[in-house]
């Protein structure tokens, strides 16, 4: 059985304190699945707080994202080192707003992804196509090139603490989402390439989340389909019921 998972993606919201009481109010909820994993994702300055709170919890804490370096004179970044010291567990990579406004490149989110797991961190790795590309047809070519690059040179002993995000560029923050059909389809298409490169046994074993515009009116249509394993949640993951809701959606 693959593990259920449910991340939420505050990206560049909350101040400290309304991040810790949106972390208060998810924690009131006492009647989350026992079968599924909840992730959050603050920002970094709120993590070494939020850790403290999640403590002795079964919510999990994750990181937005880290830097391709170990450590050293590069000012503004934040090592997988240091968000390791203060609680994370996963941290999220290769989302397509770092791909889109920070120029990320295959090559550096693998980079990302081997300095990640060689610290300890779980990353949620994102793949996925632009409207552009999907209305060209070209979006499994696009996923293919971008799974193949991004996972370069990482073992299958590595790739057992991967979780894939697929997000549909197209479908973040404007409300449309792609259909149950069209979600299944690309994940199908995610988890037959991971068996083509780390074989059966992993292919099945990996979860594989949904990420474009999931909220609790979609998700369990969503989460039906026999390869979605979950969902990367931005906006709904901001509102603590909407957050849970999902979470009820398997």
């Amino acid at each position: 059985m693959r593990k259920k998972i449910v991340a939420g993606n505050w990206k560049m919201n909350t101040t400290l304190p309304t991040g810790l009481l949106l972390v208060s109010e998810i924690l009131k909820n006492t009647d989350i699945p026992k079968d599924v994993i909840l992730i959050i994702a603050p920002p970094f300055t709120h993590l070494s707080e939020v850790s403290k709170q999640l403590k002795n919890t079964s919510i999990k804490l994750a990181a937005q994202n880290c830097s391709q370096f170990d450590q050293g004179a590069y000012t503004g970044e934040v090592a997988a080192s240091i968000l390791k010291s203060v609680g994370t567990e996963y941290v999220i990579l290769g989302h397509s707003e770092r791909r889109a406004y920070f120029a990320e490149t295959d090559l550096v989110i693998n980079s990302k992804i081997k300095i990640a797991l060689a610290n300890g961190l779980k990353p949620i790795v994102c793949c996925g196509e632009v409207l552009e590309e999907r209305e060209k047809n070209i979006h499994f070519d696009v996923v293919a090139k971008q799974l193949k690059g991004m996972f370069e040179g990482i073992t299958p002993d590595q790739f057992k603490d991967i979780i894939i995000a697929y997000e549909p560029v197209w479908a973040i923050g404007t409300g449309k989402t792609a259909s149950p059909a069209q979600a299944q389809e690309i994940h199908a298409f995610i988890r037959i390439n991971i068996e083509k490169a780390y074989g059966t046994e992993l292919a099945h074993s990996t979860p594989i989340l949904y990420g474009g515009s999931c909220k609790p009116s979609n998700a369990k249509e969503l989460f039906a389909n026999a390869d979605v394993d979950g969902g990367l949640i931005g906006g709904a993951s901001l509102v603590a019921k909407d957050f849970i809701d999902i979470a009820k959606s398997f």
